[in-house]
Order: C-alpha cells, then sequence, then structure tokens
C-alpha cells in the first residue's frame, strides 16, 4: 500500500488523488446571477444531497489549485444568495463541459454552450431547459474551508422547488433509473453513464435484518470460489432455508451433479461453489444457500 501524508505532497497530486479514488461523483450544474443580474453557468463535482426535511442540497466551488482565485459561481451567490442546480444527464454531457471554459464573468454561458434559459419561479437565477430535473435552491450558508489554493467552499442550499421533466418517470410516478441517463465525473478527463450496462441492483435491508457474516457456515467462509462480496451478499439473507427445502431442491435441480460427482466430494463442492458464485451474479440468493447447503446436507 501507498501511504500518503496529505501535508507533505503537493495540492495538485493530492487533487488527483482524491478526484480519481473518490468517485463517480454526482454533477452540480449550477446557475447564479451576480448583483448585476449577468448570468453564470458551471458544474462542479463536489456536490451531493444531504437532508430531506428540510430538502438541502450542498456543492462546493473550490478555490483554484494554481492560481487561488475564487469562482465566479461562489462570487455570485455571495452577492445573491440564489442557485439553480441542474441535474446532468448524458445527452448535454458535452455540452456542460463546454460551460465549464474559463469564461469571463460577463460572458453567459448559457448562450456559450447553446443551452435555453428558463425563468425560474421563486429565484433570479434561471434553469436549464435541457436538465431532466432542475432545483430552485436558496442558499442558507456558505461555508469556505480555508483560504489557499484547492481549499472548497460549501454552498449550502434549501431546495424551494423542484422541476422534472415527466418523461424520466415511471408508471408510479417516480424517476426510472434507466429513463434519467445520468452521467457522473470520475478522475481526469473521464465520466460515467448510469445506463443499463453500469447500473445494478441491490436490495437495501431497511426493514430486514440479514444473518451476518458471523453466521455463515465456516466451511462455505473458507471457500476459494467465494469472495468476500460473494459471502456478504449471502449473509443478507433473512434466515437459511430449512433442511427440507434443500433437500427438495437437491433432489431436484442437483440429482445429476450429485451422482456425477459422487465420489470425487472435492469436486463436487467445488462444482457447488462454482454452481452457487453464479446464481449469486443473478441475485438467486436463496437457490445459491440451497446449492450451498446441499452438499452439507449430502
Amino acid at each position: 500500500m501507498l501511504t500518503i501524508d496529505p501535508k507533505e505532497i503537493p495540492v495538485p497530486k493530492l487533487h488527483h488523488y482524491l478526484l480519481g479514488a473518490i468517485g463517480p461523483r454526482p454533477i452540480a450544474f449550477a446557475s447564479t446571477v451576480d448583483a448585476k443580474g449577468n448570468d453564470n453557468l458551471a458544474p462542479f463535482s463536489f456536490f451531493n444531497v444531504f437532508s430531506a426535511n428540510p430538502p438541502v442540497l450542498i456543492f462546493s466551488p473550490a478555490r483554484s489549485g494554481r492560481t487561488n482565485t475564487t469562482k465566479d459561481t461562489y462570487n455570485n451567490v455571495k452577492e445573491v444568495a440564489e442557485v439553480v442546480i441542474n441535474v446532468v444527464n448524458y445527452d448535454m454531457v458535452h455540452q456542460m463541459s463546454l460551460a465549464s471554459s474559463p469564461f469571463a464573468p460577463d460572458i453567459n454561458e448559457f448562450e456559450k454552450a447553446g443551452f435555453t434559459a428558463l425563468e425560474s419561479e421563486t429565484i433570479s437565477p434561471k434553469r436549464v431547459a435541457e436538465s431532466p430535473v432542475q432545483f430552485e435552491c436558496k442558499v442558507i450558508e456558505v461555508k469556505e474551508l480555508g483560504t489557499e489554493g484547492g481549499a472548497g467552499n460549501l454552498v449550502i442550499c434549501e431546495i424551494l422547488k423542484i422541476h422534472i421533466d415527466e418523461e424520466i418517470l415511471n408508471e408510479t410516478g417516480t424517476i426510472d433509473q434507466h429513463k434519467i441517463d445520468l452521467v457522473s465525473r470520475m478522475g481526469g478527463n473521464w465520466y460515467c453513464r448510469a445506463d443499463e450496462n453500469s447500473m445494478f441492483e441491490i436490495q437495501k435491508p431497511i426493514t430486514t435484518i440479514g444473518i451476518g457474516f458471523d453466521n455463515i457456515p465456516k466451511d462455505i467462509k473458507k471457500s476459494s470460489i467465494l469472495s468476500g462480496n460473494d459471502l456478504g451478499q449471502l449473509g443478507n439473507i433473512e434466515e437459511l432455508p430449512n433442511e427440507t427445502d434443500v433437500n427438495e431442491y437437491k433432489l431436484i435441480e442437483l440429482s445429476e451433479l450429485f451422482v456425477s460427482l459422487e465420489d470425487d466430494p472435492t469436486k463436487l463442492e467445488h462444482q457447488l461453489h462454482e454452481r452457487a458464485k453464479e446464481l449469486l451474479k443473478e441475485n438467486k440468493v436463496e437457490d445459491a444457500w440451497m446449492t450451498l447447503l446441499s452438499f452439507n446436507d449430502g
């Protein structure tokens, strides 16, 4: 392992490590105005949602690591404490990147990047019509984290109004994660697209309590086939399948395998663990458990 003391390396190198390791990061495409009413539009990947009640978003227009200058967005929210945070999807990612160019403060990025400006209902900054979700926010606090180059400035925003393109909603009225087609930032010049090729689903244990890693039989935990991630998936089951179900599953699904390898228990166990691993990839956790337990019952 490479061990680093952040105080002992240059800020640009530290910045590279941070952004390379922490990602993908959602993008706040922030629309602001200065005291004269000039529009500004810029993306920031130091961003997330931090509260639902009240609804709060935080993003950070950091000081330049090269010049220690502050961003126009930071200067604007200090003058006019309002911002629209526009969500960025794949259809607008190149325009968004263009808007990140270091234009002068009086240059309108809506025009430079070819975006359509929409009037907001509660605040002065305009919305990006091409964005699938737009949050009108009041800035409730700006917390400066330092005065040197690379220091962040946390812009804490309370959402006043949300605008959602109905095309990205599913039949239940919630946002369909396939339709919204979000993009996020990685390190360097890299982005990530959240589409069907990159997304996978894990049921969150909000109301359920898994048996845990410690209750997995030792012979399974010592498997040379199953990874720690596989074991974590197995540990999320609420209770183990009962003996009757395991025997029935063994008879119907595994009988051929048991017959063919009845004289080679080591290979049989190996094959069962391989089969269980494949089942886990398909999120068939109970089937994986019955496959693994069939060996113990055999």
